[in-house]
Protein backbone atom coordinates (compact mmCIF):
# COMPACT_ATOMS: atom_id res chain seq x y z
CA UNK A 1 0.00 0.00 0.00
CA UNK A 2 1.41 3.36 -1.05
CA UNK A 3 1.41 6.01 1.66
CA UNK A 4 2.57 8.90 -0.52
CA UNK A 5 -0.95 10.29 -0.82
CA UNK A 6 -1.84 9.72 2.83
CA UNK A 7 -1.67 12.01 5.87
CA UNK A 8 -0.25 11.00 9.25
CA UNK A 9 -0.30 12.26 12.83
CA UNK A 10 2.74 11.61 15.05
CA UNK A 11 2.48 11.46 18.84
CA UNK A 12 5.41 13.76 19.47
CA UNK A 13 7.30 14.56 22.68
CA UNK A 14 10.46 16.05 21.19
CA UNK A 15 12.50 13.09 22.44
CA UNK A 16 14.78 10.68 20.58
CA UNK A 17 12.13 8.12 19.73
CA UNK A 18 9.29 10.36 18.60
CA UNK A 19 11.64 12.61 16.62
CA UNK A 20 13.03 9.58 14.81
CA UNK A 21 9.44 8.58 14.08
CA UNK A 22 8.69 12.07 12.76
CA UNK A 23 11.55 11.92 10.26
CA UNK A 24 10.48 8.37 9.36
CA UNK A 25 6.97 9.64 8.66
CA UNK A 26 8.15 12.61 6.59
CA UNK A 27 9.79 10.18 4.18
CA UNK A 28 6.61 8.17 3.73
CA UNK A 29 3.55 10.40 3.92
CA UNK A 30 2.46 13.37 1.84
CA UNK A 31 1.49 15.39 4.90
CA UNK A 32 2.54 14.96 8.52
CA UNK A 33 1.25 16.67 11.65
CA UNK A 34 2.32 16.21 15.26
CA UNK A 35 0.55 16.31 18.61
CA UNK A 36 2.26 16.94 21.95
CA UNK A 37 0.72 16.42 25.38
CA UNK A 38 1.21 18.53 28.49
CA UNK A 39 0.53 16.11 31.33
CA UNK A 40 2.40 17.71 34.21
CA UNK A 41 5.68 16.02 33.28
CA UNK A 42 8.65 17.21 35.33
CA UNK A 43 10.69 17.47 32.11
CA UNK A 44 8.20 20.02 30.75
CA UNK A 45 10.99 21.54 28.67
CA UNK A 46 10.21 18.79 26.16
CA UNK A 47 7.13 20.75 25.12
CA UNK A 48 9.25 23.69 23.96
CA UNK A 49 11.66 21.30 22.25
CA UNK A 50 8.79 19.62 20.42
CA UNK A 51 7.40 22.95 19.27
CA UNK A 52 10.83 24.11 18.06
CA UNK A 53 11.47 20.95 16.03
CA UNK A 54 7.98 21.04 14.52
CA UNK A 55 8.44 24.65 13.44
CA UNK A 56 11.86 23.91 11.96
CA UNK A 57 10.36 21.11 9.89
CA UNK A 58 7.28 23.10 8.91
CA UNK A 59 4.77 20.61 10.32
CA UNK A 60 1.54 21.54 12.08
CA UNK A 61 1.96 21.23 15.86
CA UNK A 62 -0.92 20.78 18.28
CA UNK A 63 -0.53 20.94 22.07
CA UNK A 64 -3.18 19.22 24.20
CA UNK A 65 -3.63 19.71 27.94
CA UNK A 66 -3.65 16.33 29.71
CA UNK A 67 -2.79 17.59 33.20
CA UNK A 68 -5.61 15.50 34.63
CA UNK A 69 -3.25 12.50 34.42
CA UNK A 70 -1.37 13.71 37.49
CA UNK A 71 -4.66 14.08 39.36
CA UNK A 72 -5.57 10.47 38.65
CA UNK A 73 -2.36 8.66 39.48
CA UNK A 74 0.82 10.60 40.23
CA UNK A 75 4.17 9.03 39.36
CA UNK A 76 7.74 10.16 39.90
CA UNK A 77 7.57 11.57 36.36
CA UNK A 78 4.81 13.97 37.36
CA UNK A 79 5.12 14.30 41.14
CA UNK A 80 8.07 16.53 42.01
CA UNK A 81 8.05 15.30 45.60
CA UNK A 82 9.17 11.86 44.38
CA UNK A 83 12.72 11.16 43.30
CA UNK A 84 13.54 9.66 39.92
CA UNK A 85 15.19 6.27 40.57
CA UNK A 86 18.59 5.83 38.99
CA UNK A 87 18.09 2.11 38.51
CA UNK A 88 15.04 0.02 37.75
CA UNK A 89 14.10 -2.86 40.05
CA UNK A 90 13.91 -6.07 38.04
CA UNK A 91 10.39 -7.44 37.79
CA UNK A 92 8.75 -4.21 38.97
CA UNK A 93 7.06 -1.47 36.96
CA UNK A 94 9.22 1.67 37.36
CA UNK A 95 7.92 4.56 39.47
CA UNK A 96 8.25 6.73 36.34
CA UNK A 97 5.36 4.80 34.78
CA UNK A 98 2.36 7.10 34.29
CA UNK A 99 -0.70 4.80 34.34
CA UNK A 100 -2.91 5.23 31.30
CA UNK A 101 -0.61 7.70 29.58
CA UNK A 102 -0.28 5.98 26.22
CA UNK A 103 -3.89 4.83 26.36
CA UNK A 104 -5.05 8.43 26.68
CA UNK A 105 -2.45 9.75 24.25
CA UNK A 106 -3.55 7.38 21.49
CA UNK A 107 -7.22 7.97 22.26
CA UNK A 108 -6.92 11.74 22.05
CA UNK A 109 -4.58 11.54 19.06
CA UNK A 110 -7.21 9.39 17.36
CA UNK A 111 -9.96 11.91 18.08
CA UNK A 112 -7.77 14.75 16.77
CA UNK A 113 -6.88 12.75 13.66
CA UNK A 114 -10.53 11.87 13.08
CA UNK A 115 -11.47 15.54 12.96
CA UNK A 116 -8.67 16.23 10.50
CA UNK A 117 -9.45 13.33 8.19
CA UNK A 118 -6.23 11.52 9.11
CA UNK A 119 -6.21 7.76 9.59
CA UNK A 120 -2.51 7.03 10.15
CA UNK A 121 -1.19 7.45 13.69
CA UNK A 122 2.48 7.03 14.57
CA UNK A 123 3.93 6.44 18.01
CA UNK A 124 7.49 5.70 19.14
CA UNK A 125 6.71 3.00 21.70
CA UNK A 126 8.97 -0.05 21.83
CA UNK A 127 9.00 -3.29 23.79
CA UNK A 128 12.46 -4.53 22.76
CA UNK A 129 14.61 -2.14 24.78
CA UNK A 130 12.15 -0.19 26.88
CA UNK A 131 11.61 1.11 30.40
CA UNK A 132 9.26 -1.63 31.59
CA UNK A 133 6.04 0.24 30.82
CA UNK A 134 3.13 -2.11 29.98
CA UNK A 135 1.59 0.40 27.56
CA UNK A 136 4.66 0.24 25.30
CA UNK A 137 3.91 -3.34 24.28
CA UNK A 138 2.79 -4.42 20.83
CA UNK A 139 -0.30 -6.18 22.21
CA UNK A 140 -1.44 -2.93 23.80
CA UNK A 141 -1.04 -0.96 20.59
CA UNK A 142 -2.98 -3.55 18.60
CA UNK A 143 -5.76 -3.48 21.19
CA UNK A 144 -5.82 0.34 21.16
CA UNK A 145 -5.98 0.32 17.37
CA UNK A 146 -8.97 -2.01 17.40
CA UNK A 147 -10.71 0.01 20.11
CA UNK A 148 -10.27 3.27 18.19
CA UNK A 149 -11.59 1.73 15.01
CA UNK A 150 -14.66 0.43 16.80
CA UNK A 151 -15.26 3.58 18.85
CA UNK A 152 -15.03 6.01 15.95
CA UNK A 153 -16.06 3.68 13.11
CA UNK A 154 -12.87 4.70 11.32
CA UNK A 155 -10.07 2.62 9.82
CA UNK A 156 -7.08 3.90 11.76
CA UNK A 157 -3.65 2.38 11.27
CA UNK A 158 -1.27 2.81 14.21
CA UNK A 159 2.35 2.58 13.06
CA UNK A 160 5.12 1.68 15.53
CA UNK A 161 8.40 1.94 13.57
CA UNK A 162 10.51 1.30 16.67
CA UNK A 163 8.52 -1.53 18.23
CA UNK A 164 11.07 -4.26 17.55
CA UNK A 165 14.22 -2.10 17.58
CA UNK A 166 16.55 -1.75 20.54
CA UNK A 167 18.03 1.67 21.29
CA UNK A 168 21.16 0.99 19.22
CA UNK A 169 18.99 0.11 16.23
CA UNK A 170 16.92 3.25 16.80
CA UNK A 171 20.12 5.30 16.53
CA UNK A 172 20.98 3.34 13.40
CA UNK A 173 17.60 4.25 11.91
CA UNK A 174 18.25 7.92 12.71
CA UNK A 175 21.60 7.62 10.96
CA UNK A 176 19.95 6.05 7.90
CA UNK A 177 17.51 8.96 7.86
CA UNK A 178 20.49 11.34 7.96
CA UNK A 179 19.54 12.94 11.28
CA UNK A 180 21.65 11.18 13.92
CA UNK A 181 23.49 14.32 15.05
CA UNK A 182 20.32 16.40 14.88
CA UNK A 183 18.54 13.96 17.19
CA UNK A 184 21.56 13.64 19.46
CA UNK A 185 21.95 17.39 19.94
CA UNK A 186 18.43 18.82 19.70
CA UNK A 187 16.04 16.30 21.31
CA UNK A 188 15.10 15.91 24.96
CA UNK A 189 14.80 12.45 26.49
CA UNK A 190 16.17 13.19 29.95
CA UNK A 191 13.73 13.07 32.88
CA UNK A 192 15.61 16.01 34.41
CA UNK A 193 14.86 18.17 31.37
CA UNK A 194 18.41 18.44 29.97
CA UNK A 195 18.56 18.63 26.18
CA UNK A 196 20.94 16.45 24.17
CA UNK A 197 22.95 13.87 26.07
CA UNK A 198 21.01 14.70 29.24
CA UNK A 199 21.96 14.18 32.87
CA UNK A 200 23.52 10.79 32.19
CA UNK A 201 21.97 9.32 35.34
CA UNK A 202 18.20 8.86 34.93
CA UNK A 203 16.82 5.66 33.35
CA UNK A 204 15.93 7.45 30.10
CA UNK A 205 19.46 8.79 29.71
CA UNK A 206 20.94 5.39 30.54
CA UNK A 207 19.00 3.65 27.76
CA UNK A 208 19.70 6.43 25.27
CA UNK A 209 23.44 6.62 26.03
CA UNK A 210 23.94 2.85 26.10
CA UNK A 211 22.24 2.52 22.73
CA UNK A 212 24.28 5.33 21.20
CA UNK A 213 27.58 3.88 22.42
CA UNK A 214 26.64 0.43 21.13
CA UNK A 215 25.71 1.80 17.73
CA UNK A 216 28.79 4.02 17.37
CA UNK A 217 31.04 1.11 18.34
CA UNK A 218 29.32 -1.14 15.80
CA UNK A 219 30.24 1.25 13.01
CA UNK A 220 33.76 1.76 14.32
CA UNK A 221 33.18 5.23 15.72
CA UNK A 222 34.65 5.71 19.20
CA UNK A 223 33.52 9.28 19.71
CA UNK A 224 31.92 10.09 23.03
Amino acid sequence: MSLKNEKALVVFSGGQDSTTCLYWALERFSQVEVVTFAYGQRHKQEIQVAEKIAKELGVTWTLLDMSLLNQLSPSSLTDLSQEIPKEAVEGEVPTTFVPGRNLLFLSFAGILAYGKGIRHLITGVCETDFSGYPDCRDEFVKAANLALNRALDHQFVIHTPLMWLDKAQTWELADQLGVLEKIRQDTLTCYQGIIGDGCGECPACYLRDRGLKTYLESRGDNRK
